[in-house]
């Protein structure tokens, strides 16, 4: 609850701030309940590690919970490590079993064995069902802590069961329905359960159910609920039996991961999955540079083919005003078409079966956008040069926009075939493949048409 309506969200940072500067623990308690859960875990992620277990010690027992759950992984990580033996467990055994399998993956293994061991059998048992998934499996991020009925329970049966697990059931709002020996039969919602006589019979109320199985990828699994527009997402084995339910902010968050993944990832970076003032400068230049190491690498292939043609730049000198705009078009509609397939694979709407479909598609598309601006630059370059250099530039336009747009569509399909991150296979990768490419397709049409 805030305290002090009247200061703005930044005066009330600043009493923060100052109280951190001085090391005054009453005056940091004091200037965090006046934020709001929200206000505070966004203050948390601006500090540093020891400025935040600093603030964190702070916090009432039940707001430091609150505010711990909302936490990335890694800043609950880092906070764990700055925090004293008591007061982790504490904070540990209230989280549910999903999150505390998202803190136990980065611990060290040390941390996250003491963790378990001081668990109750209960919550060890279920926990240890959700670790039991491997990573990237939705059953490493569901909730085994559910509400089921069955078909012939009545609606007043069902209510009584929901009443008795309310404060321990990830989701009450719609009810998983299962069979004797556990299988997903149907799925209920606790709207038509509060609407039916007490006498009726859920086998009357409920609906064919969704589901997907735990071993699914997880990324595929939340598109799967985001896309139905569940609030659950029921979790089954190999058998059909249920095992846990995704809720859609448990989905929605999978998807923001990795939505975050593949736009670094297509810049060039790893991500740093937790937020940028709270992501220690070490880890941000280890983030980028394999990637740009990487790419350097790449890059000595353009200055191979720069060497291979220096006799034909030698002779018209005025090729070497049009290397940028070649090169850096066929970048951008490689980059292009990459981020649209990328996109499209994300969302289902391409598999790798469909390589040539994209393929012919994307030739197409990338020889339109050749014509088009194949023909501005030759009308250009004839005007400020003359016609054969115009020439010269209209169809290396039209072969480095068709050949880059082939290429930016066929790779992510690549990766996504090799188990590979489609982002991997994408804009930068593209962007080195294609200058070297484009500059050979250019030097050849030159040495052609000029006659060199």
């Amino acid at each position: 609850m805030i305290k002090s309506p009247t200061l703005t969200f930044d005066a009330r940072a600043e009493l923060l701030a100052d109280a951190l500067d001085k090391n005054s623990l009453p005056d940091v308690a004091r200037a965090l309940d006046r934020l709001s859960v929200a206000e505070t875990m966004e203050q948390l992620e601006r500090l540093n590690s020891i400025d935040r277990a600093l603030a964190f010690r702070t916090l009432p027992k039940e707001r430091a919970l609150e505010v711990f759950e909302r936490l990335d992984a890694l800043l609950q990580a880092d906070l764990v490590a700055g925090l004293q033996d008591a007061q982790v467990a504490e904070v540990f055994a209230g989280l549910s079993p999903d999150d505390r399998v998202a803190l136990l993956d980065e611990l060290p293994a040390s941390v996250a064995k003491r963790l378990l061991l001081g668990l109750s059998d209960k919550d060890r048992a279920l926990t240890n069902t959700v670790l039991g998934y491997p990573q990237g499996a939705v059953g490493r991020y569901m909730s085994p802590q559910f509400v089921t009925t069955r078909p012939w329970f009545t609606a007043a049966q069902t209510m009584a069961r929901v009443r008795a697990q309310l404060d321990d059931a990830e989701s009450i709002y719609t009810i998983p329905v299962v069979d004797e020996g556990r299988r997903l039969v149907g799925v209920v919602s606790l709207r038509d359960v509060l609407r039916a006589a007490e006498s009726d019979p859920v086998a009357s109320l409920m609906k064919d159910p969704l589901s997907a199985p735990a071993a699914l990828d997880a990324e595929e699994a939340a598109r799967y609920c985001a896309d139905a527009k569940v609030l659950v997402l029921p979790i089954v084995d190999a058998e059909t039996r249920l095992v846990g339910i995704l809720t859609v902010d448990d989905a929605l968050g999978i998807l923001e991961d990795a939505e975050s993944e593949d736009a670094a990832r297509a810049g060039g970076a790893e991500p740093l999955r937790r937020p940028y003032l709270a992501t220690p400068v070490r880890s941000i230049v280890r983030a980028r540079v394999v990637w740009l190491l990487v790419l350097a690498l790449g890059a000595t292939l353009t200055v191979q083919v720069m060497g291979a043609f220096e006799a034909t730049l030698a002779e018209q000198v005025v090729l070497s005003l049009f290397i940028p705009l070649l090169i850096g078009t066929g970048g951008n509609t490689g980059n292009q078409a990459a981020t649209t397939i990328t996109r499209a694979l994300a969302l289902g709407d391409v598999r790798p079966r469909d390589v040539f479909k994209v393929l012919a598609r994307e030739l197409r598309v990338g020889a339109w956008l050749g014509i088009l601006l194949g023909g501005l630059g030759f009308v250009l370059a004839s005007i400020l040069f003359t016609v054969p250099l115009g020439l010269v530039i209209g169809l290396a336009l039209l072969g480095v926009c068709t050949m880059a747009a082939g290429v930016g569509g066929l790779m992510p399909l690549l990766g996504k075939a090799l188990k590979v991150d489609p982002a991997v296979f994408s804009n930068p990768f593209i962007s080195t493949f294609v200058d070297a490419t484009g500059l050979i397709i250019y030097f050849l049409i030159a040495s052609s048409v000029l006659g060199l």
